[in-house]
C-alpha cells in the first residue's frame, strides 16, 4: 500500500510522485496499486493531478488502482474537476498483501 504525505501541494507534487513512482516500482507486483489518502490533511488540485498521474502509470503496467481513505474535501474536489470516480474505486487485492510504502 502506498501513502499520502499530510501536505500535497503544487509545492510537493513533483516529489511525492517520484517517490509514489519509486515504491510502485519496488512492488514488482501484478497487485493493483492502492493508495492509502488517510493522511492528507493540507492539499490543493495537485493532489489530484498526483493522483490521476499514479492511476496512469499503474495503468500503463497494467495494474489496476485505487484510493482509500480519502478526506472528504479531496472527494468534493475530485467531484468539482468530474473525477470523483477515481476515488470510488475498489482495489482487488487485500491491503494486507501490500508492504510498500511512499511515506510511512
Amino acid at each position: 500500500m502506498l501513502l499520502l504525505p499530510a501536505t500535497l501541494t503544487a509545492r510537493e507534487a513533483t516529489d511525492t510522485l517520484r517517490m509514489l513512482t519509486q515504491a510502485m516500482r519496488q512492488e514488482a507486483s501484478e497487485d493493483d496499486v492502492l493508495v492509502d489518502a488517510g493522511s492528507l490533511q493540507h492539499f490543493d488540485s495537485a493532489a489530484l493531478a498526483v493522483l490521476l498521474e499514479t492511476d496512469r502509470l499503474a495503468q500503463s503496467w497494467g495494474r489496476g488502482f485505487a484510493v482509500r481513505s480519502a478526506p472528504a474535501k479531496l472527494a468534493a474536489l475530485a467531484k468539482l474537476y468530474g473525477i470523483d470516480a477515481l476515488l470510488l474505486r475498489t482495489a482487488k487485492a487485500a491491503p494486507e498483501a501490500r508492504a510498500s510504502t511512499a511515506f510511512g
